[in-house]
């Protein structure tokens, strides 16, 4: 495959995920995997599981963090260079955010005009559930055998989200997730 056709192949779909991932990164989440993993089999399931895990941890959206990773092992597992593959960060990166981009300067300018819309207020209602659906299936899709390798994560996952409901920092809770999985593995 020639270089500017990975190129925008995956500006083609990282800029559909930047336009159908409504409720953020965690929504997007289900769309990246079926682009990048089923779809176009750029990377594995298990690859796909540590690209999220490690966009979690690292500073920023994790829609755009993930797309970055994705983008540079993309190209960089096809044979192309390091150089190549930053490049192939930066297409990623930049498709994902033109669609939000784009659509909050229009939402933006027209919002105050139209906030007390009712269709308007029809609209964002009808979102709501689909946002919280698509926020569960990531969460579904992330409960795997590359997550929950034995008894203890399943411990360790119970744990945090049941102090999750007692309003513990989340912050805290990533921090003592780390410790417990330093400690057990």
């Amino acid at each position: 495959m020639e270089l500017l056709d990975v190129y925008v192949s995956l500006f083609a779909a990282f800029l559909k995920i930047g336009l159908f991932g409504f409720g953020g990164g965690y929504a997007m989440l289900p769309l990246i995997q079926q682009e990048v993993v089923d779809t176009h089999k750029w990377i594995s399931v298990a690859d796909f599981t540590d690209i999220v895990a490690i966009s979690q941890t690292t500073p920023g959206p994790i829609a755009f963090n993930s797309a970055t990773y994705i983008g540079y092992s993309a190209v960089t597992d096809m044979g192309f260079s390091t150089f190549h593959g930053i490049i192939g960060s930066a297409v990623c990166t930049l498709a994902v955010s033109i669609p939000s981009l784009v659509i909050m300067t229009v939402v933006c300018a027209f919002f105050a005009r139209l906030n007390n819309n009712p269709w308007m207020r029809a609209s964002l209602s009808v979102l709501k559930p689909a946002v919280i659906g698509l926020i569960a299936a990531a969460a579904l899709m992330l409960m795997n055998n590359y997550n929950f390798i034995d008894y203890k994560s399943w411990i360790i996952f119970g744990g945090v989200f049941l102090a999750s409901f007692k309003k513990v920092d989340p912050i805290l809770l990533i921090f003592l997730s780390g410790v417990a999985g330093l400690i057990v593995y």
